[in-house]
């Protein structure tokens, strides 16, 4: 079986093998709904960043704004300031990864020229389409992440997937970015409810067909605490370790999540049923 591998900036790859892949997440603002302010300070940031990575992150997704609903918008210099030291201080590890959480083209032009690997945006390109450009002259991966807010969604979750995903994966063939380059998310939380979200749960194999690699993000979403009964975000990571373990199983390659440890640990439960299986044939 030949193992994909995800082609990043500054001559690093990652194989996406028989383990699954955790992405810690590092909030860089003073809002976002579950660590906002938290790690605002770069020495508190890079102090997470190490915990992280201690925990088991192979990436860590660093961010200067909050994509929470009704979160209040920062201009790019603020976003740019926050966040470029931190990538500034951790670059050129080789035990870490590191991925900028932006839908602005030239804060992700600055990041990853200050160390970043991978772009992660959640807007799919079709919010700052030169995103793409940016990814493709740098070779830097690039998440490409579903999203319902700003517009009229399909009636059907799935097929609303593909249309969005293939419409953004036009931007960026169109901008040369090559499919090595490429890593989808459905974009969990965003402009869906809890139905949606559990429905892209249920069908998640079906996203097989649109042919990338696939990241999740569900950490201490609204819905896993719907489910959950948890108001409190942090309260959601059991139950998020829960959708890792089940979206594991059905395809998923990547996880962001804000507790490492918990997801680690629900993810190798999966990957050694997996692994069973392949033996099995």
């Amino acid at each position: 079986m030949t193992i994909p591998t995800w082609k990043l900036a500054h001559g690093r790859e990652l194989a996406l093998g028989p383990e699954a892949i955790v992405m810690g997440i590092l909030n860089v603002t003073p809002d976002s709904f579950s660590d906002g302010g938290a790690f605002l300070d770069a020495d508190h940031a890079l102090r997470q960043a190490e915990r992280l990575v201690s925990e088991g992150a192979r990436i860590i997704d660093i961010g200067g704004e909050s994509t929470r609903p009704g979160s209040e918008p920062v201009s790019a210099a603020e976003e740019q300031d926050r966040i470029l030291p931190v990538f500034e201080a951790l670059a050129g590890r080789d035990d870490v990864l590191l991925s900028v959480d932006t839908y602005r083209a030239e804060t992700a032009r600055l990041a990853v020229t200050a160390g970043a690997h991978i772009v992660n945006d959640v807007w799919g390109l079709q919010r700052e389409p030169d995103i793409a450009e940016v990814a493709a002259a740098t070779g830097a991966g690039l998440v490409i992440m579903h999203t319902g807010r700003e517009r009229e969604k399909l009636p059907d979750v799935i097929a609303d997937q593909f249309a969005f995903l293939r419409q953004s994966l036009k931007i960026a063939s169109g901008a040369g970015v090559r499919d090595e380059q490429i890593m989808l998310d459905p974009g969990f939380g965003f402009a869906k409810d809890v139905d949606e979200n559990i429905e892209i749960m249920n069908r998640f194999g079906e996203l097989s067909g649109l042919a990338f690699p696939l990241l999740v993000g569900t950490s201490r979403k609204r819905f896993v605490g719907a489910i959950t009964g948890h108001e409190k975000a942090e309260d959601r990571d059991a139950g998020t370790a829960a959708t890792s373990a089940l979206l594991r199983m059905n395809g998923a390659a990547v996880f962001r999540v804000h507790n490492v440890a918990i997801n680690r640990d629900s993810l190798k439960v999966a990957d050694a049923m997996l692994a069973t299986r392949e033996r099995a044939g």
